[in-house]
This record gives structure tokens, sequence and C-alpha cells, in this order.
């Protein structure tokens, strides 16, 4: 098997984004380590801070975070980096040729119960001038790399340089990622949804019928029966979309009046949309291609529909919006 240095290299991925990328592989394992310590490094449990978002920080969020800046301080590349963690952007290197939006540990709310957890990461180029939020602003189309690792019974690494998406799994042994999947393939159609249903009352019409007919099943205008799975951390719900199709969904709902969308723009939807896209799938917010959406600000949210295309595209028929004659991206 080829390791993730030796990938990169067939790639032909330029020697700086290459350093990058394997620097942030090797902190993710270091991230591995300790949340497979857990209770044991006495790491779980709440801070008494809310990051920007107004979420109870968790103590492996904070530490996880600390982890990342640390590193990408040390790699040279990086010109500045955004966290959910951090309130505003951070400069790194005045040198530096990209920039790095990243969740440190996505899922946070199931480590206490041991459940899965991630990193996701994108990587955009630095333009020239003074590093401000405005220098992060760019529609996801313009990553350079984006992808994520999950924490789980293995600890695997989805990765994409705009070359196809690959996975690769974490030798415990050697301790080096190796190729396990060299193109990775949604599935057009599928049988299985993701979506947080106790929100349902919440959501807007277009979504309250079409999960009401996936409900319904073969008795449904559907006519064929679905299951629902949810793990309750966007990194796993992807991970198995990206493993064997199916949708994924987190949409607008009137819950918060303040906050309809959950999902961050820049370092959530961003970097999935381009794994799921680079694998066949599509992903939308119901009304725009999410790789399209011009940013506003660094912590904005948006609605997401990601997964297998036919069934992203009977969704959006939902919401009256019709992709299905939309040309591929290559």
């Amino acid at each position: 098997m080829q390791t993730l240095a030796q990938t990169l290299s067939a790639q032909a991925v330029n020697a700086s984004l290459t350093t990058l990328l394997l620097t942030l592989a090797d902190t993710s394992k270091a991230i591995s380590g300790a949340v497979r310590h857990g209770a044991l490094a006495g790491v779980l449990g709440a801070t008494e801070h809310e990051n920007v978002q107004g979420e109870t920080q968790k103590k492996l969020d904070v530490i996880t975070n600390d982890m990342l800046k640390d590193a990408l301080k040390a790699d040279g590349h990086v010109r500045g980096l955004a966290s959910e963690e951090e309130d505003y952007v951070v400069e790194v290197n005045a040198q530096g040729e990209y920039l790095v939006c990243f969740d440190p540990l996505d899922g946070s709310s199931n480590i206490d119960i041991n459940s899965l957890v991630g990193t996701i990461f994108s990587v955009l180029p630095a333009p020239a001038g003074e590093l401000n939020e405005q220098s992060f602003l760019q529609a996801g189309r313009k990553q350079v790399a984006a992808g994520y690792v999950l924490y789980g019974p293995s600890t695997m690494m989805a990765l994409t340089t705009g070359k196809g998406t690959q996975f690769y799994t974490l030798d415990p042994d050697s301790q080096e990622f190796l190729l396990t999947d060299d193109n990775v393939q949604i599935t057009p159609d599928t049988a299985e949804f993701a979506i947080n249903m106790s929100n349902q009352r919440f959501w807007e019409a277009p979504m309250q019928t079409y999960i009401g007919d996936l409900l319904l099943g073969d008795i449904g205008p559907r006519e064929q029966s679905f299951n629902m799975r949810w793990i309750a951390a966007m990194v796993g719900d992807v991970h198995r979309v990206l493993c064997r199709g199916g949708i994924f969904t987190y949409p607008t709902d009137n819950k918060n009046p303040n906050k309809p969308f959950k999902l961050r723009l820049m370092y959530e939807a961003n970097p999935m949309a381009l794994l799921v896209e680079q694998a066949g799938g599509k992903a939308s917010t119901g009304y725009e291609t999410i790789l399209d959406i011009q940013p506003t600000a660094i912590h904005q949210r948006v609605a997401v529909i990601l997964g297998s295309t036919n069934e992203v595209d009977t969704c959006l028929s939902y919401h009256g919006i019709d992709y299905s004659e939309e040309p591929s991206i290559d």
C-alpha cells in the first residue's frame, strides 16, 4: 500500500502543499492519541468557556485546537488560520502560501459518551497583501485541498486535492497513513438518509414533505423503503455517505430565528462538499450549490444537503430546484 506521502507525490502535488498536508496528518495522529486516552488523561468534560458560536467548549476542543495551531505555526507554509474555536483569524507566517480553516474536533458532544469524533480541514490559497478576515472569504471552489480525519475503531483520513477523493487508514504499527481506497465513489442512488428528526417541526415545508415521503416508504410516492441513520457528528455521517451512499442533511429551520442554519460554511460545509463532489456526489443548501457560495463571514452558517446525486436531485426538486441538467464540474 502507498503511504500518504507517496500518493501525494504520484498526484504531482507541489512540495509546499504536500508538506502542509503531512503536517495536518501528523497532528491528527497526535489528536487520535489524545482522543483514545480520553478519561485516562483527564481531558473529558467541559470548560467554563464558550466559543464564538456560543457553544460550551469541551476540554478536548481546546486541546486539539491548540495542537493544530502549534503545528501549523511551525509548518512554514501557512499564512493564516481560522478555527471554530477562534473568534478571529490568526496570522501565522507572513511568507506562507496557504490559509487553513478547520474544525479541530467535530462532534465534540460525542466525546463524553466515547462515540465518533473527527477533524475537518480546508486549505485555500493565501492572497497577496495584509491578512484579515476578507483574505479567507473565498468560494469553496478555490480550495486546493480538503479533508477530514475520523477517530473511530480505526483512524481514517478522507482527502482530496482536486484529483478525486481518497481514503487513508492509519496503520497502528508503522504510524503511517496508508492508501486504502484510491477512488472513492458515492453510489448515485440510495435508501438511507441522515437527519436530526427532533427538529422536524421546525423545518421548511419542502423538507417536511420530502422527509415525510421517505418515512411513508413503499406505501408512499417514493414506492420504496428508506432507513434513517444519525451519528450526530457530521464527519461520521459524511463518512458513511462516502462509504456506501446516502443523503445527509442539516436543513434550514426556525427553531431559533436568529440561527436558521447549523453548519459552518468555511470549515464544515465547504470541505465536505468538495470531498463529496470529487467522489461523484452533490452538495447544496437546497437553493444553491455549496461550493459556489461567496462567503460573507468566517463563521457563516449554511444549510446542507449532500450525498448520492440522484437522491440530492430528488430532494432539491421538492425545493423547486432542478439541478439534474446542471453540467458536472471536472
